[in-house]
């Protein structure tokens, strides 16, 4: 019996009891790799003493103090820590507890800037299809997944989108990948001229897609036309690195890797690894002050924002990344994972594309490779392979939706920044027997 509404309330889950490294373990004393890091969290693994020694100690001293009354020794800390790494620009931070609040948090943000500056007109944002900003509703509206806003439609705010920078299915024959990403891009001028660009708010996307489409970067050139049409038209560029960021990629911001730095950046799950709930809004000099030269206060709060346990073992994470060197292990282990991807699947009947960078990869299945054509939605592919990969002791991240929003089956790796060369093994290995196993079921029905 459970009180409790998971998930999946019609399945039955393992109770999990402690970690080890990598490793999960459950009731039984079944040991699970996490090679998806819960959903892109845990890149510390799930024993990292140092971190949950320093909540220990912070626990100790404060637990936590209402941000309207005070700030706290961790929170300005870890601030100082993350803008002296932030790309180029971004100068202040706003701390929160998730993913979904960092996203809601940002948007607000940019209106309230553009409202302080007397341009109240503006109150479009402009997203991209196949995309995935948050479950509260401001974020999941500027979502553009249909299979996650179906049921909430009707009281989502509205949106604009364009489409996708995903090669895979939108690069055309003969056209070269800089080529593509140009087209792409040049679907925000379009739209913002559709909108009229004093009405424009900002545009928001990931920096690498996570959980929507799994692991699809853009193509070289991408961003950096992306951010030059949104200077021009004075629209602020919101970067969502909320699976992406703090590491993920193999640099600490995803960022990095494209060239440019947006007005407004978010993070959340590698950036407390899981240890506790935490993420953050880090935002432009200009914005804030803006905000702080006109209102003098931004028009926005949760309860637990800065908390002060949370952000001391975010703090312990940020500094176990530097001082171990993490980013070259998330470099190093990356290549030889998609490496071994691609041995291993690289010529696999159902697998269609191998792609990411870092230790954030995915593999999107298809039931033809030369046509594309995604397997039967009713198959649910995806839930098979998540289930018979936990029967192997592994978990990953498989999803669904990935070609439209409701056809297509992709599978996300993202394991802990610690992992070595035997994991990268027992990841392949485990992953595929838990495929073949699914591919037969639906094959064969």
């Amino acid at each position: 019996m459970t009180r409790i509404l998971h998930r999946d309330p019609k399945g039955s889950l393992p109770v999990a009891v402690a970690g080890q490294g990598p490793y999960v373990i459950d009731s039984s004393g079944k040991r699970y790799l996490d090679a998806s890091g819960g959903a892109a969290v845990s890149c510390l693994g799930h024993s990292y003493k140092p971190v949950v020694e320093a909540i220990k100690a912070q626990l100790d001293r404060l637990p936590y103090a209402h941000t309207g009354f005070f700030t706290n020794e961790p929170s300005e800390a870890l601030a100082e820590h993350l803008i002296e790494r932030a790309p180029e620009g971004l100068s202040r931070v706003y701390f929160l507890s998730g993913g979904s609040e960092a996203n809601e948090t940002a948007l607000k943000l940019a209106r309230q800037y553009f409202h302080e500056r007397g341009e109240s007109q503006r109150r479009w944002f402009i997203s991209r299809h196949q995309s995935y900003h948050g479950n509260t509703l401001g974020a999941l509206s500027a979502g553009g997944h249909p299979g996650r806003r179906r049921v909430y439609e009707p009281i989502l705010l509205p949106a604009n989108y364009i489409s996708p920078c995903y090669a895979y299915r939108g690069q055309q024959e003969g056209e070269t990948a800089e080529a593509y990403g140009l087209r792409v891009a040049d679907e925000l001028e379009t739209k913002i001229q559709e909108l009229g660009p004093e009405t424009v708010i900002a545009f928001i996307a990931e920096t690498v897609v996570g959980a929507t489409l799994g692991a699809v970067e853009a193509v070289p050139g991408y961003f950096k036309r992306v951010k030059e049409i949104c200077d021009r038209h004075g629209i602020l560029l919101i970067l969502d690195e909320v699976m992406s960021g703090m590491g993920r990629t193999g640099s600490l911001f995803a960022c990095e890797q494209e060239g440019i730095a947006p007005d407004i950046l978010t993070c959340a799950k590698g950036l407390g690894a899981g240890y506790q709930p935490i993420g953050a809004c880090l935002l432009s000099e200009r914005i804030y002050d803006t905000i702080v030269s006109g209102s003098g206060a931004f028009q926005h709060g949760f309860t637990y924002i800065g908390h002060a346990t949370a952000c001391a073992g975010a703090l312990a994470v940020q500094q176990a990344i530097d001082r171990e060197d993490l980013l070259t292990n998330v470099r190093k282990r990356g290549a030889q994972l998609k490496e071994a991807l691609q041995q291993r699947f690289g010529q696999h009947a159902n697998v269609g594309d191998i792609r990411g960078r870092g230790l954030f990869l995915g593999l999107e299945l298809v039931a033809d490779r030369a046509s594309k054509q995604p397997f039967d939605p009713g198959s649910k592919l995806f839930a098979r392979i998540k289930r018979h990969a936990m029967a192997q002791g592994l978990m990953c991240y498989p999803g669904g939706g990935t070609a439209d929003g409701f056809a297509g089956d992709h599978v996300l790796l993202a394991p802990p920044y610690i992992i070595d060369e035997d994991h990268v093994g027992e990841i392949v290995d485990k992953l595929a027997s838990a495929m073949d196993t699914a591919l037969a079921e639906v094959t064969s029905s």
